[in-house]
């Protein structure tokens, strides 16, 4: 389905974002560059304006009951998954070998044809949608997706829900800090699969030396003046904001978006920020042409490799963070399977194998202690483990109603040009 379709029926300002995160937002990047996250979520009106209607509960629960296959699973020892590229370990010597899928295969029997077919969330979006709504398996039993989209398959009812009889493991070994976004309270359709991290980085040789520590420094030191980029994805630099104002980004108001709004706009004003960027704030950072700059942690970790003068930075008021989630789709026909890879994965020497792999926060209690034997310099990286501190100082941003969504885009756009 071409983009126009995707968008058609959209708010011009929610359209606009889209279109951003495809182009030059965290959707357009290479996964080894930096996690594809894109934080923009659009309501029903979309699955409405493509001729495709929400799924209807007919149970009383809220759920659909048409969204159920026969579940083949005992007859059919495999598993269909789809994932993002380079989002899972590879062997150096053959990339078509992935050595936690492999013991996966051999403790149970069960094989995996595993895809990397999810190029972005709205694209990904675009290939099942059809299938879905027509009450039609996708030919995936297992799927990945960022939490704003894996948000919009539970409301629809295009996810199913989890056994937990087969997720032993998982219950108890996922992190407390990601056992209940508000798109899905207790974990009842998704588990994570990686988590992504907004933070401030700066290039000591630009700064000559200085620290940059906060948002409030970003936006009125006056060394920094012209040499400082924020996000053009709107949750990523409003919700750094909101913190940095002493509010939450997981329960603000339209009066605290307003006002973190508002306060951009003076260091836009004033010239304070050069712009809002996609991935390219990388090349101007390591070159010293900005001072200081919001970031994606995915970035970094590569960027300070290679230049040495990069260095991050935790705000004292805390960070946002976002996560892709493991979801097995409506009509999916392998559902016990594919519950069985999920726990597969919340073993902690198998989440450290698969982190030291991609680079990327797991959500599985114990992964550091694994790591650190596996590979340490991982384990030391808060980047890819983040200390209990650190951990204390992540906030996500609140799931949007579809008013709000069209209302806080649009004033998004106006701050920053778009």
């Amino acid at each position: 389905m071409a983009f126009n379709e995707l968008t058609d029926g959209l708010s011009e300002p929610v359209r606009k974002a889209w279109e951003r995160s495809l182009t030059s937002g965290r959707a357009a990047l290479s996964r080894r560059t930096v996690l594809r996250a894109a934080a923009l979520t659009a309501g029903a009106g979309s699955l409405a304006a493509c001729g495709i209607p929400p799924a209807r509960s007919t149970d009383g629960t809220g759920e659909s009951t048409a969204n159920a296959a026969e579940d083949l699973s005992d007859s059919e020892k495999e598993v269909n998954f789809s994932n993002w590229p380079l989002y899972v370990d590879t062997d150096e010597n053959d990339t078509e070998k992935h050595g936690t899928l492999e013991a996966f295969t051999a403790a149970t029997g069960i094989k995996v044809k595993y895809t990397e077919d999810v190029n972005d969330n709205v694209e990904f979006f675009g290939k099942v949608k059809p299938q879905l709504a027509a009450g039609q398996d996708t030919g995936r039993d297992l799927m990945v997706l960022t939490d704003w989209m894996a948000a919009r398959l539970i409301r629809f009812g295009w996810a199913q829900k989890l056994n937990p009889a087969n997720l032993t493991t998982a219950i108890t070994n996922v992190e407390s800090r990601f056992r209940a976004p508000d798109w899905d309270p207790g974990r009842l359709y998704s588990y994570p699969w990686a988590g992504i991290q907004v933070v401030i980085a700066y290039n000591k040789k630009a700064t000559k030396g200085k620290e940059v520590t906060s948002v409030s420094q970003l936006l009125e030191d006056p060394d920094l003046k012209g040499r400082v980029t924020f996000l053009s994805e709107m949750r990523d630099s409003i919700g750094i904001t909101l913190l940095d104002m002493g509010k939450d980004p997981a329960k603000f108001t339209a009066d605290d978006y307003g006002a973190a709004i508002a306060r951009l706009q003076k260091a836009v004003d004033s010239k304070q920020i050069r712009r809002f960027t996609g991935n390219d704030y990388g090349q101007e950072l390591s070159s010293g042409d900005i001072a200081a700059c919001v970031a994606w942690g995915g970035d970094l970790i590569q960027l300070r490799a290679d230049n040495p003068d990069i260095e991050f930075v935790i705000p004292e008021k805390g960070f946002v963070t976002s996560t892709d989630n493991l979801l097995v789709p409506a009509k999916a026909q392998h559902k016990t399977n594919a519950e069985k890879l999920i726990d597969f994965y919340y073993q902690p020497k198998i989440a450290a194998q698969l982190t030291a792999g991609i680079g990327f926060v797991s959500a599985v209690t114990g992964v550091k202690e694994e790591l650190a034997t596996l590979a340490p310099d991982s384990a030391a990286n808060p980047l890819v483990v983040p200390t209990p501190e650190m951990a204390a100082k992540a906030h996500v941003f609140r799931s949007l109603t579809e008013t709000e969504e069209s209302d806080f885009e649009e004033k998004f756009s106006k701050l920053i040009g778009a």
